[in-house]
């Protein structure tokens, strides 16, 4: 017997087995199965094909979807570590995909199940939508059934019976609608929203350019994720989606509220549709319709635009390259887990959690979604889209369709950008503007950060405020009668955030509620897991490793040392590792030392005298003050000679600029929102005897997203997990995701992860997040 050990989420899982039937038994052969085409797919598939053989499996590939399945044949094909390379940066599927009228049939099933069991697969990891995973759920049920027709017509053995006498299964979700009930994301979903997101942006510009109204088409025949996101992200005058049809009379609402837009000096305006959208009476809603009552009815120069697929193709994000990853590891977990009994399961996404749930519960609630909305259950369909969905729909109709209030309520809220500036901050500041306008609120602008709020110069402050700021700041409060404050940053707005509640005993002006909104491509702000600007500079980066390795095709063997921003905060070259396939990410939080330098090079020698041709290593900039990125340039270089060579880059501010992807604008919408809101409840707690007056510790709060959730920390309870002298917080949540990198580019460690993903019921989880 040869005993194999697993160590994941803190467990260890023993294995003991035959050794003549290792490789038979304990073999956890992957299924891939891809009905759409679409960007991010091939990251979960190398995940699972490079942790399956980790774990000392066989993995084989299924080309060409169930129809590969049931022909079997060549299109069943083992998976190798290199043939996986190279593939992160490609849209669509390697291993190919197609539609299966066999599959649909109990002969062709049997056909399929022969081939499993000539293979002695008995594990299955199926990538696709609702209805691709419950053919899948049914193989499994009649599995059993199977192998007895199978045995009958001797097709197999008693004993090739008896070895495959279960079939385990689980899913992972790849859509581009997230339409999938139980995960806030599916593979594919982020990509298509950057396609979109490309198209709206191109067609801004010529649209302001000629005072048109334009009107787009996105897919989603029966969810409006796309659309709503879009909208959001965009700043849409108008979204239709499946699950919200509009009002009665809702020509005339949509012709007031372009020519309200018109009239404040707007030159453009935007439509989204969702190619499913409908009336109340189930009448389908086009660009086309749409477009001849805004030219008939308005006179407007309109044009309608249908992207169609190619919102399905391109380069995937790296959002979807670490959720694919992150996946295809959950899944083969699941799988080592599995035992007869357990139920067929779909690893997915809930805030930035990796979660497992019963596949048909979260199929049967998909179908709810139809159902309540065949039946005119609106909202309950929107709710049954789960806690992301609704908490889009509900900001949308918070920024849209409504007028600003006759009443005023004769609160100022200042709002105040500090530190370096990152993308998304501006849909952080509009959407917090809106809002407070809308909330009857006097909304002031100040310019400069802390500076300006101070005495109105330019010069930068640094990150502290010396206390003779502090106090210009308290009477420019009082001066401009400020009631409550937005401060929207990175460290230096945290810091200048505890400053200002500090200072509450000295100056009473400050005693006012404040929220700090994280924004830093540093992501390093505590109380917060992400922060607006992290990913569009995450995908800045990822994008330019591609084209970095790219530019070495045709060149013999070569490698790539690449320094990242981020201060001593190593979530910027951690997650770019990831996305982009790292063969190291040196960074401040994990010491490293001379000894691990060599294992590293020792490692990639290695492997650069097999098929791989590139190396990609990536360095934070401040990991460490003697191992620099020449340092590590001229020992890759110097220890490569004759094997390979060596180029460094320095990626600098490129990281800080750029458009802000549809997550950041998403985020920053959100956020912003948000926080205007809770500032307006706090206003109203605070409130005594005639005048604001706020100096409790939860009247000063950071927003962030942690886990699950946006929640309010109070900054004082935030002091004991920040490392301030190294500007991060004490513990980060990515530094777990470390040893899956590692993994993924070939070192032998043991993957701990310490989050557990237990089996969760998405009912029980719909009524609770």
């Amino acid at each position: 017997y040869v005993s194999v050990y697993v160590r994941y989420h803190s467990k260890m899982y023993t294995f003991e087995i035959d050794k003549s039937k290792f490789l038979k038994i304990c073999a956890i052969i992957m299924h891939l199965y891809l009905l759409y085409c679409i960007s991010g797919m091939n990251a979960a598939v190398r995940a699972t094909v490079r942790v399956g053989i980790y774990t000392g499996a066989k993995v084989y590939f299924v080309h060409e979807g169930y129809q590969g399945l049931v022909d079997g044949g060549d299109n069943i094909r083992q998976a190798t570590w290199e043939s996986v390379s190279m593939m992160l940066q490609l849209g669509g599927t390697v291993i190919g995909s197609a539609r299966c009228q066999d599959f649909r049939s109990k002969e062709g099933r049997a056909k399929a199940a022969c081939n499993l069991v000539k293979l002695g697969i008995t594990n299955l990891c199926v990538i696709g939508g609702d209805g691709s995973l419950t053919g899948a759920n049914e193989f499994r049920n009649e599995w059993s059934e199977l192998l007895q027709i199978l045995l009958k017509a001797g097709k197999i053995t008693a004993e090739e019976a008896k070895r495959s006498s279960h079939l385990n299964i689980v899913g992972m979700v790849g859509s581009i609608d997230n339409d999938f009930c139980g995960t806030d994301m599916t593979i594919g979903t982020d990509s298509a929203l950057h396609r979109i997101m490309e198209v709206v942006d191109a067609i801004t510009t010529t649209a302001q350019s000629h005072q048109r109204a334009f009107i787009l088409e996105v897919m989603g025949r029966h969810c409006g994720y796309l659309a709503l996101v879009t909208a959001l992200a965009c700043g849409a005058d108008w979204v239709f989606i499946p699950e919200m049809p509009p009002d009665e009379g809702w020509e005339d609402h949509l012709c007031r509220r372009l020519t309200y837009q018109r009239s404040i000096g707007n030159r453009l305006n935007v439509i989204i549709v969702a190619e499913g959208a409908l009336d109340l009476h189930g009448k389908p809603i086009t660009c086309d319709i749409i477009k001849n009552l805004v030219t008939k009815k308005l006179g407007f120069d309109t044009r309608a635009t249908v992207l169609g697929h190619v919102q399905r193709g391109g380069t995937p994000s790296a959002f979807d390259r670490i959720l694919g990853s992150r996946m295809g590891v959950e899944a083969v977990m699941a799988l080592l887990e599995a035992t007869p009994n357990t139920p067929a399961c779909v690893v997915s996404l809930s805030g930035n959690m990796a979660v497992r749930l019963p596949l048909m519960e979260c199929v049967q609630v998909t179908k709810e979604v139809t159902t309540a909305m065949a039946e005119g259950r609106f909202e309950e369909a929107v709710k049954l889209r789960g806690k992301s969905f609704e908490n889009n729909w509900n900001t949308y109709k918070l920024l849209a369709h409504v007028t600003a209030p006759d009443v005023k309520s004769n609160i100022n809220i200042a709002i105040l950008n500090v530190g370096a500036p990152c993308a998304g901050m501006n849909a952080a500041v509009r959407s917090a503007v809106r809002i407070g306008i809308l909330q009857g609120h006097n909304m002031l602008a100040v310019h400069d950060g802390f500076d300006g709020l101070a005495n109105g110069t330019t010069e930068s402050s640094g990150w502290s405020l010396p206390a003779s700021m502090i106090e210009e700041i308290s009477l420019n409060i009082a001066k401009f009668n400020i009631h409550a404050l937005v401060i929207i940053g990175g460290f230096e707005a945290f810091v200048g955030g505890l400053e200002l509640v500090t200072a509450r005993e000295k100056y009473e002006e400050l005693c006012i509620p404040l929220v700090v909104i994280p924004a830093t491509v540093s992501n390093n702000v505590p109380g917060s897991d992400f922060s607006i600007g992290a990913d569009t500079a995450l995908n800045t980066i990822t994008t330019t490793c591609d084209r970095i390795k790219q530019s070495a095709a045709g060149t013999k063997r070569r490698v790539f040392i690449i320094e990242t921003m981020g201060g001593y905060c190593g979530y910027l070259a951690t997650m770019a590792g990831l996305a982009a396939g790292a063969d190291a990410a040196y960074i401040y939080e994990e010491p490293f030392g001379i000894h691990d330098l060599e294992t590293n090079v020792e490692h990639l020698l290695e492997k650069m005298k097999t098929t791989v041709k590139r190396g990609l290593i990536l360095r934070n900039e401040k990991c460490n003050a003697n191992y620099t990125t020449d340092f590590l340039f001229n020992l890759y270089s110097e220890e490569g000679k004759g094997v390979f060579d060596c180029r460094k880059n320095v990626l600098g501010h490129m990281q800080q600029g750029g458009t802000p992807t549809p997550f950041d604008r998403n985020f920053g919408t959100k956020m912003g929102a948000k926080a205007v809101l809770w500032l307006t409840d706090k206003l109203k707690e605070c409130y005594r005897h005639g005048r604001i007056f706020a100096n409790t510790p939860d009247s000063a709060c950071v927003l962030g997203m942690k886990k699950r959730a946006m929640i309010f920390q109070p900054l004082s309870d935030l002091k004991e997990d920040t490392d301030f002298e190294h500007r991060i917080p004490k513990t980060q949540w990515w530094l777990k995701l470390r040893p899956i990198l590692k993994i993924l580019a070939k070192y032998k460690i043991s993957l701990d992860t310490s989050e557990t993903a237990t089996m969760e019921h998405v009912i029980k989880k719909r009524g609770t997040v």
